[in-house]
C-alpha cells in the first residue's frame, strides 16, 4: 500500500509550473500563552491583540508591529487571510486573532477594505463573532461552480465523485441540482478564483486541531482542501490520497505566496476535528507562528498527541504522514532536532 501511495504522491500535476524550495537548515515555531486570553470559550480582544502583536514582533524581529508587517508585504500586495470556519461558534479562527492582523497591515498601509478574509463556507461565522461592516475588511466564501479557476488545474489518478458545487458537476437536465442522480466523477480539482487570482500574499491562520481523516487539520490541510473543488478524494484517510496535501500546497499558488502562518490554539481540539467537538477541546490560550508550515504543524501534532494519550484515545500521526512528505519535498522540517520553539513573553 505504501509503494503505491508513494507513485501516487509523486503523480499530480498541475496546470502551471512548480519549482521546489529549499528546506530551511533550521526553522523556528514561536509561540505566545496567556491563560487571560480566553476564558469560559470567550476571548479577550485586548491580550489576544497582544499575543500577535508579540508574535509578529518576534517573527520579523522587528521592534514597530507596522515596520513588521511591512517586511513579509509590499505596498501594491492582494493580501488575503486565510482562516478555518468549519467549526462554527466555538471553533472557528477567533475573529480577534483575524482583526490583530488586520491592525497591523492597516498600520503598514494597507487598506481594510483590500484584506480579503477567506474560507470555502462561511456557515458559523457570525456566531463566532465576524461582521461585515462596510471598512472592516472582505470577507468572502468560495461561491459553488463558479468560484474555482478553470485554468488553475491539478490532476491526480485518484479518481473523485464530483457533487453539486464543483465546477465540473453536470446534473440531469429537469432536476434541481442537489436532486440529480446524475454520475459523475473526475481526476481533476480546480482551485479558487479567490487563491489564483484575487490574492499576492497570504497570512494562513488555521485553527489547531485534529482531523479525522487528516491526523492534523492544521497550516497544510487550511491551504490545500478547503481551497479546491473535488476535494473529497483527499481526505479518505491514510493510502487514498492523504498524502497529496504535501504535492498541492507545493503549488506557487500556495507555497510562494504564504508568508506568515499563524496557528489559533486559544481553543484547542485533539479529537473530532475538524468539526467542532467541545468534549475534545480545551483552552489552551497559546499562539503560534513561523514561516515553516511544516514545523509549526509537527509541532502541533505532537501537541494534540499528548492530550489523546492522557484521554486514551488511538493515535493519530500515521494519517498525518503527508506532513512528512511535505518535508521530503522541501516545504519545510519535520524533524524535530531541526525545529526550535521559542516562547515570546510579555
Amino acid at each position: 500500500m505504501r509503494n503505491v501511495a508513494l507513485v501516487f504522491f509523486c503523480a499530480i500535476t498541475f496546470a502551471f509550473g512548480q519549482a521546489p524550495q529549499p528546506t530551511p537548515a533550521q526553522s523556528i515555531v514561536y509561540a505566545v500563552h496567556d491563560p487571560d486570553a480566553i476564558r469560559d470559550y470567550e476571548a479577550s480582544p485586548r491580550v489576544v491583540h497582544a499575543m500577535v502583536d508579540r508574535l509578529i514582533l518576534a517573527a520579523t524581529g522587528q521592534s514597530d508591529v507596522a515596520r513588521a508587517w511591512a517586511t513579509l508585504v509590499a505596498p501594491n500586495d492582494k493580501i488575503g487571510i486565510k482562516i478555518s470556519a468549519i467549526g462554527g461558534e466555538l471553533f472557528t479562527t477567533h475573529h480577534d486573532v483575524v482583526d490583530a492582523i488586520v491592525d497591523g497591515l492597516a498600520a503598514a498601509g494597507h487598506p481594510r477594505g483590500s484584506i480579503i478574509v477567506w474560507d470555502r463556507s462561511l456557515g458559523g461565522i457570525k456566531d463566532a463573532g465576524y461582521r461585515t461592516e462596510a471598512g472592516r475588511y472582505q470577507l468572502k466564501a468560495i461561491a459553488p461552480r463558479d468560484g474555482y479557476d478553470a485554468q488553475a488545474v491539478l490532476s491526480a489518478p485518484l479518481i473523485g465523485k464530483l457533487v453539486w458545487g464543483d465546477l465540473e458537476y453536470q446534473g440531469n437536465k429537469g432536476k434541481m441540482p442537489l436532486l440529480s442522480d446524475t454520475e459523475n466523477t473526475s481526476n481533476l480539482s480546480h482551485f479558487s478564483r479567490i487563491l489564483s487570482t484575487e490574492v499576492t500574499k497570504i497570512i494562513n491562520v488555521p485553527v489547531m486541531s485534529s482531523s479525522e481523516t487528516n491526523g492534523i487539520a492544521g497550516c497544510l490541510y487550511n491551504m490545500t482542501i478547503p481551497d479546491i473543488d473535488n476535494w473529497r478524494r483527499f481526505t479518505q484517510g491514510f493510502g487514498f490520497g492523504a498524502g497529496s496535501i504535501a504535492e498541492i500546497y507545493g503549488s506557487p499558488l500556495i507555497a510562494k505566496r504564504v508568508v506568515l502562518n499563524l496557528m489559533d490554539g486559544l481553543v484547542a481540539q485533539y479529537a473530532g476535528g475538524p468539526q467542532s467537538q467541545p468534549n475534545y477541546a480545551v483552552h489552551h490560550a497559546t499562539l503560534y507562528a513561523s514561516r515553516d508550515p511544516v514545523a509549526l504543524d509537527t509541532v502541533a501534532l505532537k501537541r494534540l498527541e499528548q492530550w489523546r494519550v492522557v484521554a486514551n484515545l488511538p493515535a493519530i500521526g500515521h494519517m498525518a504522514d503527508y506532513v512528512k512528505i511535505a518535508s521530503q519535498l522541501g516545504l519545510g522540517n519535520a524533524n524535530p532536532n531541526r525545529i526550535e520553539i521559542k516562547n515570546v513573553g510579555r
